[in-house]
């Protein structure tokens, strides 16, 4: 049962603060129970980086850590759930921004307070570390609040970290998470659609090297061998140079990315970290100019929530063959 609003921020706040919090509150009224939680197939227990994870009935208050996350719970049709947004990584999928009309409670990481601030009887994040002491609350707290976590299984890291990632774990994920959400419906129906769509997309010819780069300029930080960079990579068949790396991501240093001299560079693309300033970077280094990619400009760009195994990994998938055809390389 989820706490009432004073009780959950009572064990958090200063109690100043609490007094504050208590009054702007007077006079509202506790939103009546959806009874759409007693729906069967409840309760749901599921082992989540782990941790034991069991709701009772459906969630009724959702917030959401990180785009994959949010994307996901409204691909499964429940944007009416959310309560609350934090750490977007840009803006919503298109498609799927009519239906994200929660409130956003932190452009990073949210803090416990501003997460219980929104009531929530489920927080789902996109990295372990949304669920710290520092951000939204460890997870055996919120679990003595009331408040269920879980996270994107192909983030975890601490425990039962995916082997390598797949599109059929991927579609297990969504499946996993519309049982627990009480939409499990509506997941069948996501995986179908994104199946058909993954069986559609082309490929590139074999053996075409590729990096993938996300972040850093001194010591790039790039896609590994067990993540959704692999994943994607390897379905539209470009061969990852650092894909022997058996982490989701890693640094990679210069000289050896010099040495790869992969066919293409995949430039993730981030309002920190743009895809253009990427470019500028690699033709301004004397070293990396001199690159066959650098040199016939051969880049592929991704948005950074596309980078993360979700929603997005099959269009991800599509868009680089696209991407690629364009830049006159073979296309299957």
């Amino acid at each position: 049962m989820r706490r009432s609003r004073p009780a959950l921020l009572a064990a958090v706040l200063p109690a100043a603060l609490l007094g504050a919090s208590l009054l702007a509150g007077c006079g509202s009224e506790e939103p009546a129970a959806d009874t759409a939680g007693s729906a069967s197939g409840f309760p749901v227990t599921v082992r989540n980086c782990g941790v034991d994870v069991t709701v009772d009935s459906a969630p009724q208050r959702i917030v959401t850590i990180k785009s994959t996350t949010t994307e996901l719970v409204l691909a499964l049709g429940l944007g009416d759930k959310l309560v609350g947004t934090a750490f977007l990584d840009g803006p919503i999928r298109e498609d799927l921004a009519a239906a994200a009309d929660a409130e956003q409670i932190s452009d990073q990481a949210p803090s416990q307070e501003a997460v219980l601030e929104r009531e929530p009887d489920l927080v789902f994040a996109g990295w372990e570390s949304n669920l710290a002491a520092d951000t939204a609350g460890e997870r055996d707290t919120l679990a003595k609040l009331g408040v269920a976590s879980y996270v994107a299984p192909s983030a975890c890291q601490s425990a039962d970290a995916p082997a390598k990632m797949t599109y059929d774990l991927l579609f297990e994920e969504f499946e996993e998470a519309g049982r627990l959400l009480g939409a499990p419906g509506a997941a069948t129906d996501l995986v179908e659609s994104q199946q058909a769509a993954l069986d559609e997309v082309g490929r590139v010819a074999d053996g075409t090297t590729a990096l993938w780069w996300s972040s850093g300029v001194d010591t790039p930080f790039v896609g590994g061998g067990t993540g959704a960079p692999q994943m994607v990579m390897e379905r539209v068949g470009l061969t990852n140079v650092a894909g022997d790396v058996e982490k989701t991501w890693t640094p990679m240093g210069w000289e050896a990315i010099v040495d790869a001299d992969p066919d293409v560079i995949v430039l993730v693309d981030a309002a920190w970290n743009t895809a253009d300033q990427k470019v500028k970077d690699l033709e301004a280094n004397p070293a990396t100019a001199q690159m066959k990619a650098v040199k016939e400009k051969r880049y592929l760009v991704i948005p950074f929530a596309a980078g993360e195994a979700g929603v997005r990994s099959v269009d991800a998938a599509a868009d680089l063959v696209e991407q690629a055809r364009d830049l006159g390389l073979a296309v299957e």
